[in-house]
């Protein structure tokens, strides 16, 4: 029995009569730091949250913590904690502003390759927690095509790529889906990607990013991204991260903030959501796992 069953076996077991919600897991990559990646992922929470969803999302940017820093809050623990020092997933949610969890990634999956059956089996339990206690988990990834990212992706049902007017921008996303399309695991057809332009002048400006990313991923990939929508640059965006407060609750009337709650009545109202198949967190993490040990 190969690793994967092994895995998926492990989520059997610890699966009630009574089958548990499955969270919808969307991860926030683009192609280079510097982008507004995790401020996407912070302020789509905040939004969701005002939505009525529970939301949780997990720092995997290792090294950096931009999710703690832009709250203003230290966590006590971490997901090392949880795979390394047996602490219950409960005890590394740190609670921030908004009432949106987060959980900061550490940098203990490195070594997950490395653990016991039994304390994979462990691991598993825990995670599938998340899904009981949040609608949706927002995976807020490093930037680049680095292994550690190209994983997070490979195991993701949506994806989305956040870019900005500028070439080099442009150049990195372009990169970054050709990286994930040449990934041995990745399924284009079960992957939804989608772009959010960042920091435009106006709305058009969006569409004519996407455009362009659009024509060649098309033309030399063959790969289906679609657009999401834009962000405007709002200096009421870059003085909410000096005082580390997300836009969407320092300043709701902001045009970034705005442009926040739309996407997010986009991804929860959209067409499209009603596609989305929900894996939760359990199966994004034994896919994780399953790979860094076959």
């Amino acid at each position: 029995m190969d690793q994967a069953q092994q895995l998926r076996n492990i989520i059997k077991m610890n699966q009630p009569a009574q089958q548990r919600p499955l969270a919808r897991v969307i991860t926030v990559t683009s192609g280079k730091g510097g982008v507004g990646k995790s401020n996407t992922a912070i302020n789509l929470a905040i939004q969701f949250t005002k939505l009525g969803q529970r939301v949780i999302i997990l720092d995997a940017d290792f090294g950096l913590a931009n999710i703690e820093i832009m709250f203003g809050t230290v966590p006590k623990y971490n997901l090392s904690d949880l795979i390394y020092q047996g602490k219950d997933i409960t005890e590394i949610i740190t609670w921030g502003p908004g009432n949106v969890g987060f959980i900061s990634g550490g940098s203990g999956i490195a070594g997950m390759s490395n653990l016991s059956r039994e304390y994979l089996a462990y691991i598993i339990q825990n995670l599938v927690k998340l899904d009981s206690l949040a609608d949706i988990i927002i995976i807020d990834t490093g930037a680049g095509i680095s292994d550690a990212v190209l994983e997070f992706l490979v195991a993701s049902g949506e994806i989305l790529l956040i870019t900005t007017p500028e070439p080099t921008s442009i150049t990195d996303s372009y990169s970054l889906v050709k990286a994930l399309n040449r990934h041995s695991r990745f399924l284009r057809d079960m992957t939804q990607i989608r772009i959010v332009a960042n920091r435009v002048e106006d709305p058009q400006d969006g569409r004519n990013l996407y455009t362009k990313l659009n024509t060649v991923v098309a033309r030399y990939l063959k790969v289906p991204i679609s657009y999401l929508g834009a962000v405007p640059q709002d200096p009421k965006l870059a003085a909410a991260v000096m005082q580390q407060s997300p836009v969407s609750l320092a300043d709701p009337n902001a045009r970034s903030a705005r442009a926040y709650e739309q996407i997010a009545r986009v991804l929860m109202y959209g067409e499209q959501e009603s596609q989305v198949k929900k894996r939760g967190m359990a199966a994004f993490f034994s896919h994780i796992i399953a790979n860094k040990r076959s």
